[in-house]
């Protein structure tokens, strides 16, 4: 794999919990993911990206971490996770983490000393009072008391504080997290809430002090050969997002302007045309993604009348058309795998799995359901675990029960399942990855004009891309098909399709 491996890169992200569990207890861990590395390598991709796997109590799904340097028991151990880099690297697979900076949890060694030492209270932000009216994220107050009477805050839930990043210790602390997984073979790191770091009497998002600590991990992480940099920066404006992808900064960023985009398709150029404005310039690549842990399945989004995605929970329970969905889920699969750059699939999307959006609310854990009233339903519609054979729950994840309930409907998504049939979407992603790694990646492109309601273009490779987003089907240009979302007969482009040729 080159030196620049990231820039057109296929990274597979793993939500652990959820992905495959190899002791039997219902979550997944280190074990089952192990177990299925040969999956994700016949899938094509270049790269896992894991969310935490550190110790925590699971307040927000492993996003409250208590110690950044060892791994949760219930994944598995350091030992094990160091195996897994070596075995992901034996398969040329690279392995990217989640590093949360923003904050930490009260069940960390620094904020259990804050609490018996206030005079160790400087590495968090702490007040006799609270300072603000700020908002939690995810619902209430973000400052929360504690039993001398003092306030701290937490931009997320209680159990979650924010660090003090004027305080000198707290950037020592992650550039020796850093360090330590690097000398253990770790690729790169996913920066969670990467704008957030900062607090002014006035606001707490994309202050400019921000980005001198990554300027400082960025050197840490060039001492190491090829290590990457990746920000969860969610900002409207691209001027102020691409500071963070300057040469001496991060390596690549999210696209949430083009997650969040309606299907619609000069919403989708525009998007397009905005990312790659904001890219080209600074030399960085662009990244493309349609689904997270965090946001909902491009099948249920893409079969709504409303398309876009907006955090909240506002469209949760809309109706949606699930065969509409799917193929548009198709479509735009293809068309995200086609643009210039790096491109992410989060697990389960290549199943085509729907969002489960009748969870009983006893089983619901995402603090976004608690903290909300019960009026945000909370992310845990997209982490169900996965469907891997069988005809009932829970599917090969494991021999336990799982720690959320996959509908039975799922039989027909399994990996098992879709292996053979050459129409499916496992088959889809499987392909697609394939001929995107020869034809495909970092490079550039050139529009087609084939009209309002279509998308085409052509890559360096000569490989163009054509998406009808129009209600008829249109003319292909000449070509070899090599591959389409859906059936193309008399060279004309269905509704809802993309097709790839050559």
């Amino acid at each position: 794999m080159s030196q620049t491996w990231w820039r057109g890169a296929a990274i597979y992200q793993v939500y652990l919990r959820s992905f495959a569990d190899g002791n039997g207890d219902g979550a997944g861990d280190l074990a089952g993911l192990r177990s299925r590395l040969t999956y994700l390598k016949e899938l094509g991709i270049d790269a896992i990206w894991l969310n935490p796997w550190y110790p925590s109590p699971m307040a927000d799904g492993g996003y409250d971490v208590a110690d950044y340097r060892d791994i949760e028991p219930v994944f598995g151990t350091l030992a094990e996770a160091e195996r897994f880099i070596v075995e992901a690297h034996e398969l040329d697979i690279k392995v990217i983490i989640d590093v949360v900076p923003n904050h930490s949890s009260t069940q960390s060694a620094w904020f259990k000393e804050a609490l018996e030492n206030p005079a160790a209270r400087d590495r968090f932000w702490f007040a006799d009072e609270p300072l603000n009216d700020w908002q939690s994220i995810f619902g209430g107050s973000a400052w929360s008391q504690v039993p001398d009477g003092q306030w701290y805050l937490h931009l997320f839930a209680p159990e979650q504080p924010d660090f003090n990043w004027a305080n000198p210790e707290v950037h020592q602390e992650f550039e020796d997290v850093l360090r330590f997984w690097f000398e253990r073979g770790v690729d790169g790191f996913r920066i969670d809430s990467a704008a957030l770091l900062y607090k002014s009497g006035t606001g707490y998002e994309d202050l400019d002090e921000v980005h001198d600590v990554y300027r400082r991990w960025r050197e840490v992480a060039d001492e190491y050969g090829e290590r990457i940099l990746i920000g969860e920066v969610w900002l409207p404006d691209q001027e102020r997002f691409a500071r963070y992808l300057r040469p001496d900064e991060m390596h690549t960023a999210f696209n949430f302007d083009f997650l969040s985009c309606a299907w619609d398709p000069a919403d989708l150029r525009r998007s397009i045309e905005l990312t790659l404005d904001t890219h080209t310039p600074i030399g960085a690549p662009p990244t493309w993604v349609l689904s997270n842990h965090d946001v909902t399945r491009p099948v249920t989004r893409y079969g709504r009348i409303d398309t876009t995605f907006a955090h909240g929970g506002a469209l949760h329970g809309t109706p949606s058309d699930p065969e509409l969905g799917y193929r548009r889920a198709r479509a735009a699969a293809l068309l995200a795998m086609a643009l210039p750059g790096s491109v992410y699939v989060y697990q389960g999307e290549e199943l085509g799995l729907p969002e489960v959006e009748d969870l009983p609310n006893e089983v619901r854990q995402d603090p976004m359901y608690a903290r909300s009233g019960g009026t945000n339903p909370g992310r845990d519609g997209c982490r169900i675990p996965l469907p891997w054979s069988g005809e009932e729950p829970p599917f090969g994840f494991g021999t336990g029960t799982p720690w959320l309930p996959q509908p039975e409907s799922w039989r027909k998504l399994t990996a098992e399942a879709q292996r053979t049939d050459l129409g499916s979407m496992l088959s889809l992603y499987r392909t697609g990855l394939g001929l995107r790694r020869k034809l495909l990646g970092d490079g550039t492109l050139t529009w087609l004009p084939m009209g309002e309601q279509v998308l085409a273009f052509t890559r360096d490779s000569g490989l163009t891309c054509v998406t009808n987003l129009g209600a008829d089907p249109v003319p292909l240009p000449a070509g070899e098909v090599v591959l389409a979302s859906g059936p193309v007969e008399d060279g004309l482009l269905p509704s809802d399709t993309t097709a790839w040729l050559t």
